[in-house]
């Protein structure tokens, strides 16, 4: 029977000031952390500025914990957390929520009333999302149909971390964009394939597929995973800009993946799951959560977007294409290119009723859960996608 239980985590470091910072777990939520501020009234001798500095006395708005808030120098008012983990310090906090998601799951620690791994969203605390914006920022969006799998094109491969390796993933995958997309695939395949988007972006973008478990059966490729496939009820892709420049142009055949597959076994560090419910907007959570009735379960994939300006992919698949700072710049070295945010929605039953696929050392956890893109836009579609962006428009 599931139980309640309180879990911590190791003591959590300010990579700023050295300093402690507080956490607060409860019911195996991982739910707020907060960290000293280093404050931008003045630069603090060997250490790295935060934000932009200001006048004496003037207040500003950046962001902390993933949070925005409203300062004058010497005061700090907290003004809610953030959902965006495309900062240094949401970065921490969301990876810490997956360390303690993983924990719950493999102790058997679901919170009070619910079964391990699932968490109550009225449980959850509200993230209000925060607006940096500088003069120069790209506010413009783009948002891009490319339908909702509804030819059923799934296959357990995945040609950027395991190319010609077929059922490589051990888990299957759902795909919009480009509907060659597999084992296989190459740039020249890929750019030779038609697409389900109507614009007639070519790019693949691809995630585990959801089931609901202790229905249907594990077949070949499946990697043992078990349970009806369900089809999402809505894709939205949207390509949005920076908080302190222009983007520039995405090359061809870049490839860009997010969270972690195995982020059981590897410690959750590049874990970055968000799960919500359609209602619920403003509450994400590393736990797979239990929705009120008529609304769906929603994933959001955020993707870093702070690109090193000479290669498409690299070693590990992460290091050519990084999140931004806390304050919204890119990384010295890096560029802004379109930022994506992939969100996929389900109708389930009530209930702890679904899981996702997973290699089977993972369990099925729900810290597991990453996307992949790959753009195949032709300079044409992505010259069109950076100029609406950096124009502040809404495509």
């Amino acid at each position: 029977m599931p139980r309640a239980c309180s879990l911590t985590a190791p003591p959590l470091i300010s990579p700023l000031t050295g300093q402690h910072g507080e956490r607060r777990e409860s019911g195996g939520h991982f739910s707020r952390i907060d960290l000293p501020l280093t404050s931008p009234c003045a630069p603090t001798t060997g250490q790295p500025a935060v934000g932009r500095f200001r006048e004496p006395g003037r207040p500003s708005a950046r962001a902390h914990d993933g949070g925005l808030h409203q300062e004058t120098c010497g005061t700090r008012e907290h003004l809610g957390h953030g959902v965006r983990a495309t900062d240094m310090w949401s970065s921490m906090r969301a990876h810490i929520a997956v360390l303690v998601a993983i924990t719950a799951a493999a102790s058997g620690c679901g919170g009070a009333g619910t079964e391990p791994g699932f968490v109550e969203i009225s449980a959850v605390a509200e993230t209000p999302t925060p607006h940096l914006r500088w003069p120069d920022a790209s506010t413009g969006t783009v948002t891009i149909d490319c339908g909702r799998n509804e030819r059923g094109h799934r296959n357990a491969d995945n040609f950027i971390t395991r190319p010609g390796e077929t059922d490589g993933a051990h888990h299957m995958h759902d795909y919009v964009g480009n509907v060659s997309t597999d084992a296989r695939s190459t740039d020249a395949s890929l750019a030779a394939a038609e697409t389900t988007c109507v614009n007639g972006d070519q790019s693949t973008y691809f995630w585990p597929v959801l089931r609901l478990h202790g229905s249907g059966h594990a077949h070949t490729g499946d990697g043992g995973n078990t349970g009806t496939i369900v089809e999402p009820a809505f894709v939205e892709l949207r390509f949005s800009g920076n908080p302190a420049s222009d983007v520039v142009a995405m090359p061809r055949f870049l490839r860009i993946v997010t969270g972690d597959a195995r982020a059981v076994t590897n410690g959750g560090a590049n874990g970055v799951a968000r799960w919500s419910c359609s209602q619920h907007p403003d509450r994400f959570t590393s736990n797979y959560p239990l929705c009120p009735a008529r609304e769906q379960v929603v994933r959001t994939f955020d993707f870093p977007n702070c690109w090193d300006g000479r290669n498409t992919d690299s070693e590990n698949h992460r290091s050519h294409v990084v999140f931004p700072n806390s304050n919204g710049e890119c990384p010295r070295a890096t560029f802004p290119v379109p930022h994506l945010v992939l969100r996929v929605g389900y109708d389930v039953p009530a209930g702890p009723s679904y899981q996702i696929d997973s290699f089977p050392d993972q369990r099925n956890s729900s810290a597991t859960d990453h996307g992949d893109f790959t753009n195949v836009m032709t300079d044409e579609l992505m010259s069109r996608v950076v100029r609406c962006v950096n124009q502040g428009l809404s495509c």
